[in-house]
């Protein structure tokens, strides 16, 4: 088997599934690229069983074939070669490969492709069709959020709910919770799907940037994502989400108005001088005026601030981790926020003030305890 192939189109196409293959597999293969060559089209896949991903390209071919590449010495020959053609040379009896450029031949060996696991095929699946910048600023929204707790599977994945009403996207660690509900997307039947956080990792870093559709088809065990030349199929999380929206408070007398970058970088300042295991920022609240402050007892160290705001309701304080704020306003991309509150030991909800077509954004972040 011989092709012929650009060296930066076949880098950008390898970079782009690259990131699945795990640096130790407990099988070896799994550390391989599968090269598929059938009528001129080039297809590579990259799997770590779990998550696989694939693309397709050009390439100069008369034969047909398959070959498993070793990923790490091929990517690292590719990076350091300028662009130029080069010729791919293939025994499929030894499987040896030869790869010859202008100026030089490089041989490694591969492995043999039929040990490459299968890669699922998408059947019985129903399918949906969503803009590649609604479901990529879905995945920045929402995959901070994400739990990295294995004893609860549900919650280390992104809920995906579709319905005849829209698509909601939801994560929570049980400390933070994101809903972000999106009209514009819609199915005729209403279903439900966890993705892992990998998968929607990967997804994140290979959208285009262009408002082009992902198709997306799932069944009971996979999800598929579908754009360009790529696919990215996972294996969907089998677990029964939480309900979410029992946590959610509905009744938030007390509303506080604020300019979100005025108030992150007030965070970011004062968080400095927090006790660094709890991370605990108190939000004292009078009338239009903010403070913000924080101490370490340990360290004799503390900060505070002050920032004008707008605020209906009674004053209080409430504290909570800076951490956890810091990271919901650095998703949010409103100028200004509105931060719902009930009282000190019942959960904050944060929404962007200026609303975005077809977009509602919740987020909610759990209290802590004032240290008396």
């Amino acid at each position: 088997m011989k092709f012929i192939v650009s060296t930066t189109t076949l880098l950008k196409s390898l970079q782009t599934i690259g990131g699945v293959i795990n640096s130790s597999s407990v099988l070896p293969i799994l550390e391989d690229f599968l090269f598929e060559i059938k009528g001129g089209k080039l297809t590579v896949f990259a799997t770590d069983l779990e998550t696989s991903m694939s693309t397709d390209l050009k390439v100069e071919a008369k034969d047909n074939g398959r070959i498993a590449i070793p990923a790490r010495i091929l990517l690292d020959t590719l990076k350091t070669l300028p662009e130029q053609p080069l010729t791919f040379k293939v025994d499929e009896k030894t499987f040896g490969v030869e790869i010859t450029s202008e100026t030089g031949r490089y041989k490694l060996s591969g492995e043999n492709p039929d040990d490459f696991p299968k890669i699922p095929q998408p059947e019985a699946v129903t399918e949906i069709n969503i803009p590649a910048s609604a479901l990529s600023n879905a995945i920045a929204k929402t995959l901070f959020a994400v739990s990295n707790d294995d004893l609860r599977p549900a919650m280390t994945g992104v809920l995906f709910q579709v319905s005849p009403e829209g698509m909601t996207f939801v994560s929570t660690d049980a400390h933070k919770l994101v809903k972000l509900n999106r009209a514009d997307v819609k199915t005729a039947k209403a279903a439900q799907f966890i993705v892992p956080k990998k998968a929607l990792g990967l997804l994140k870093g290979a959208l285009p940037v262009s408002d082009s559709g992902v198709n997306v088809s799932y069944n009971k065990s996979n999800a598929f994502f579908g754009f360009d030349n790529t696919l990215l199929i996972c294996r969907l999380i089998d677990a029964n989400y939480p309900d979410y929206n029992a946590v959610i408070p509905q009744n938030n007398p007390n509303k506080l108005g604020i300019n979100r970058l005025e108030f992150q970088n007030a965070m970011r300042r004062i968080s400095i001088y927090s006790n660094k295991t709890t991370y605990q920022v108190i939000l004292s609240i009078a009338g239009s005026e903010l403070k913000i402050s924080a101490q370490d007892l340990d360290f004799s160290n503390e900060a505070n601030e002050r920032l004008t705001c707008s605020y209906e309701g009674g004053d209080m304080d409430i504290a909570f981790n800076a951490r956890f704020l810091i990271e919901m306003l650095g998703v949010l991309d409103s100028n200004d926020i509105e931060i719902e509150l009930s009282t000190p030991t019942r959960a904050g909800v944060l929404r962007p003030t200026d609303k975005k077509e077809h977009e509602d954004l919740l987020m909610l972040v759990m209290p802590v305890m004032i240290n008396a």
